[in-house]
């Protein structure tokens, strides 16, 4: 505790530290809550930030700032009450800037949103909320003036992904590539199908907006009485395509099976977690999105899996060096669940062309 309490004295917070303890249980950046002794004084978040996966501190705190400043304004516009609760708040360190470096580390503290819960289950009604909140995130920052940077590039370049996949058969390091030729067939023959987005963006047709880039359903915080609060955990914000929030959020949430299902008859595509996640996206998004961005949802619906079925295969191939594996095969056991999510996906396009149409 004493080196938190000495980390915690380099931001400008109000009130005395009571006690530091570990909060949630985040894969990416270590995370504490920091309780004050006084009635009066809020509580506060205290986070490392995973320097590995974000190299690019500054970046990622200006990307950040801009996006909570600007949706601040938004919400002071339409004259939201209790505004401290539905957006984050981060604290200058004695440097000015929103992060601390003791050396090592990074570290940045934000107001603890007293009250509040996030909620780990997937199911049509939390699904229709999520929409509703990751839509209403992107309406909101349509209008964004500043330009934010890529916090992690080519994150969800498709181009980039199966180049890395394209590389890593070159160079068979693993000399995997003959077991599994079946879905690098299957692949390549979907390839420039999925990189439909990169190509519009060329064209000039399809923009670039900010999104969240991690949608997920424990990405939002709820208020007692089960409404959202706000979107968290900014740290993916940065410019991309609105289906990187779509598709993101369905490869999860609409799996009726797990990521590395080994019984393959487990995975399908779930049509009412897809309808209540689109019903509420497209309830907030339609204000800004484009023909061309609706028309492609359920493309992004595919393109998800269809990514990480490649991620996976890509570090098969390369002998695992990239995904922490339990077995041997759990990089091919992940390609074939996605892979099978993918095909389920695509036979239910047609339903979901309809339904977009209806919501429309």
């Amino acid at each position: 505790m004493k080196d938190l309490l000495s980390i915690v004295s380099h931001f400008q917070l109000q009130g005395t530290v009571q006690e530091i303890n570990p909060l949630g249980a985040g894969l990416i950046n270590d995370t504490y809550k920091v309780s004050t002794l006084e009635a009066d004084a809020p509580d506060y978040v205290l986070q490392r930030i995973n320097h590995a996966i974000f190299q690019n501190v500054e970046m990622l705190q200006a990307n950040i700032n801009a996006v909570t400043t600007h949706i601040r304004k938004k919400l002071e516009e339409k004259g939201e009450k209790d505004i401290e609760r539905k957006v984050l708040h981060f604290f200058p360190a004695d440097t000015g800037k929103t992060y601390w470096h003791d050396g090592e580390s990074y570290w940045r503290v934000m107001a603890f949103i007293p009250n509040a819960r996030t909620y780990e289950t997937v199911n049509p009604e939390y699904s229709y909320y999520a929409g509703v909140a990751f839509g209403n995130f992107q309406a909101m920052l349509a209008d964004i003036p500043d330009k934010l940077g890529e916090t992690i590039p080519d994150f969800h370049n498709m181009e980039f992904r199966l180049k890395q996949l394209r590389d890593a058969v070159a160079a068979d390091a693993a000399g995997r590539v003959k077991e599994v030729r079946y879905f690098l067939d299957e692949i390549e023959r979907r390839a420039e199908e999925m990189c439909k987005a990169e190509r519009l963006h060329r064209e000039g047709k399809l923009p670039k907006r900010v999104c969240h880039c991690d949608t997920k359903v424990n990405n939002m915080m709820f208020d007692e009485s089960g409404n959202v609060l706000c979107v968290i955990d900014l740290d993916t914000v940065m410019p991309s395509f609105v289906f990187s929030d779509f598709g993101d959020f369905l490869r999860s949430g609409a799996n009726t099976g797990l990521e590395d299902d080994k019984d393959l008859a487990n995975v399908n595509f779930n049509m009412e977690i897809f309808k209540a996640f689109t019903k509420g996206y497209l309830e907030s998004a339609k204000s800004f999105l484009l023909p061309v961005e609706i028309e492609n949802l359920p493309y992004a619906a595919a393109l998800f899996p269809y990514m990480q079925c490649v991620r996976f295969l890509a570090d098969y191939i390369n002998g695992d060096t990239y995904y922490k594996i339990q077995y041997p095969e759990h990089n091919l056991v992940r390609t074939k669940a996605q892979f099978k999510l993918l095909q389920s996906v695509e036979e239910h396009t047609p339903e979901m062309q309809k339904f977009i149409a209806s919501c429309i």
